[in-house]
């Protein structure tokens, strides 16, 4: 079966570029999650294979509730997808659309787990260091778990920065049995 992920890929590049063109960028992440959100809510998923429902109603219906101020554009979005049967692909189409627009603005999230809970200036200087680091703006995701014993791991897309007492130990017994 086809990932959801590569059929979502063209109809968030389209949306992106329509909502660049018109400077809406913001407005049409907000409406694109808010329609995801809609169109898994159990009432409506049973609209969505309802041969008495037609795709022009039903696009109306997301569009009304996504928010018509957005445009011609984002009708045409929405009635393309009701009629293509992507409509259920909304989430994936969201957050695609969201990584085109973050690194279209240069932003970077970045998840760090620590072993213990980070305060707010050890975030604001992990957050300084990264920006340097990374050279895009970076938003902070923490997390905690506590297996890490001590440090921390960072990730930022591919890049893993393991500063964790349990790695260094396990690579210390490594040595030591080697």
């Amino acid at each position: 079966m086809t990932d959801k992920t590569t059929i979502a890929r063209p109809y968030a590049r389209a949306a992106f570029a329509a909502a660049q063109a018109h400077g809406v960028l913001p407005a049409w992440s907000d409406a694109l999650h808010t329609a995801a959100a809609v169109v898994h809510d159990p009432r409506v998923a049973g609209l969505l294979g309802n041969p008495r429902v037609t795709s022009a109603k039903l696009a109306d219906f997301i569009v009304g509730i996504g928010g018509e101020k957005l445009g011609k554009e984002w009708h045409e979005l929405v009635l393309m997808l009701t009629q293509n049967g992507r409509l259920a692909l909304l989430a994936e189409i969201a957050t695609l659309f969201d990584a085109l627009k973050d690194e279209q603005e240069g932003v970077v999230d970045v998840t760090v787990t620590a072993a213990t809970t980070l305060d707010a200036k050890q975030q604001e200087t992990l957050i300084a260091a990264l920006t340097r680091r990374l050279k895009s703006q970076v938003r902070l995701h923490t997390e905690v778990d506590a297996k890490l014993i001590g440090g921390a791991v960072i990730r930022a897309g591919d890049l893993v920065i393991d500063g964790s007492l349990r790695t260094q130990l396990e690579r210390m017994a490594f040595e030591l049995s080697a």
